[in-house]
C-alpha cells in the first residue's frame, strides 16, 4: 500500500490538469481524477510492469470518454438550483409526434410519381433537374408532379383540420 501511495501521489496534480483539461469544469475534473484513483486503487494488483503513469493516464481518459458517451446518451447535467426557467420548461411532444405521424399517413396516400418528386425535392433538398435525373423524367414532369403533390396533401391536411402544419418548400 505504501509502495502505492508513493507511486501515485506526485501524479495527482498532473491527473487533475489533464481532467481540468478535458472536462472543463473543475467539479466535473476533480470527480474524474476521483473516480480514476478509486480504480487504480481497487484494480492495482491488475497493473502491468511498466509506467503508472500511464496506466493512471489509460484510466483517466477511459472514464472521461465513458462519462462523454453517457452525456451524450442521457444529456448535459444541471443543479436544479442552477436551472433557470427556459431549461425547465419543455413542450408538450406528443400533439407533434401525432401530427407527424398523420402527416406521413397523407404522404403515403400520394400516388407513387407524386410521393418521390415530393420526398427528393422537399425532404432530401434535390434540386429539380437533380430529381428529373433520379428519376428519369423531364424538368417539366417533375414541375408539375410537385405541383400536384403539394396541392393533394394540401387539401388532405385541411379535410383533416391540420391547416398548414408541414411548410413544403416553394417553387425554386
Amino acid at each position: 500500500m505504501k509502495d502505492m501511495l508513493v507511486q501515485v501521489e506526485p501524479l495527482i496534480p498532473a491527473l487533475r490538469r489533464y481532467a481540468r483539461a478535458l472536462m472543463r469544469d473543475r467539479a466535473a475534473a476533480d470527480d474524474l481524477v476521483q473516480d480514476c484513483l478509486e480504480r487504480a486503487v481497487s484494480r492495482w494488483h491488475q497493473r502491468r510492469d511498466g509506467s503508472v503513469r500511464a496506466w493512471l493516464f489509460t484510466i483517466l481518459h477511459n472514464l472521461a470518454v465513458t462519462q462523454f458517451r453517457q452525456t451524450t446518451a442521457r444529456g448535459r447535467h444541471m443543479s436544479i438550483d442552477d436551472a433557470g426557467e427556459q431549461e425547465l420548461v419543455s413542450a408538450a411532444a406528443q400533439e407533434q409526434r401525432l401530427i407527424y405521424r398523420d402527416v406521413l399517413s397523407r404522404l403515403a396516400r400520394l400516388p407513387e410519381e407524386q410521393r418521390a418528386v415530393l420526398l427528393l425535392v422537399a425532404v432530401e433538398d434535390l434540386s429539380y433537374a437533380d430529381a428529373a435525373k433520379v428519376l428519369g423524367v423531364p424538368v417539366g414532369t417533375v414541375m408539375s408532379r410537385l405541383s400536384r403533390a403539394r396541392e393533394r396533401l394540401q387539401q388532405e391536411m385541411d379535410g383533416a383540420g391540420l391547416g398548414n402544419v408541414v411548410a413544403l418548400r416553394s417553387l425554386k
